[in-house]
């Protein structure tokens, strides 16, 4: 079955919530993906290109969701249903979509997690597998 690759950002709260709710939502979900926007922003670029800009513009929306706090910027990577994921022309980013459905814990794959809080580029993402869920709720 096809998965569709999406990007969700977190503040540490939301993570947190994940650990105990085992799931983000409720839905719609707010998310990035390589979108026909974002595909036609970059035409020479390849698709771990195009997964590159979508993750990016997730780490800044996870940022703006911080507003005046200082904190680790926090994204989930999560496989998913493509019927689950709608363009969202509502909000900024190429790459902006909404998720209709809650994302369960078990389709996310990976956490993507600043190394110090009000690390700003992406240089400073650390890589977590999803099993390592309570490390990211530790460092956070």
């Amino acid at each position: 079955m096809t998965q569709t690759r999406i990007y969700l950002p977190l503040t540490p709260s939301d993570v947190q919530a994940l650990a105990e709710r085992r799931e983000v939502g409720p839905a719609p979900v707010a998310a990035y993906a390589v979108t026909r926007r974002l595909e036609r922003s970059l035409p020479t670029a390849d698709e771990e290109e195009w997964e590159y800009a979508a993750l990016t513009e997730a780490v800044e929306a996870a940022e703006a969701a911080q507003g005046t706090m200082v904190a680790k910027r926090v994204v989930a990577a999560a496989d998913v249903d493509p019927a689950w994921v709608e363009d969202d022309a509502t909000r900024d980013g190429l790459g902006a979509v909404r998720v209709t459905s809650p994302v369960p814990l078990r389709l996310v794959v990976s956490l993507h997690v600043d190394e110090t809080a009000g690390d700003q580029g992406m240089e400073d993402l650390l890589w977590y597998d999803v099993t390592e869920l309570d490390e990211v709720l530790r460092i956070l």
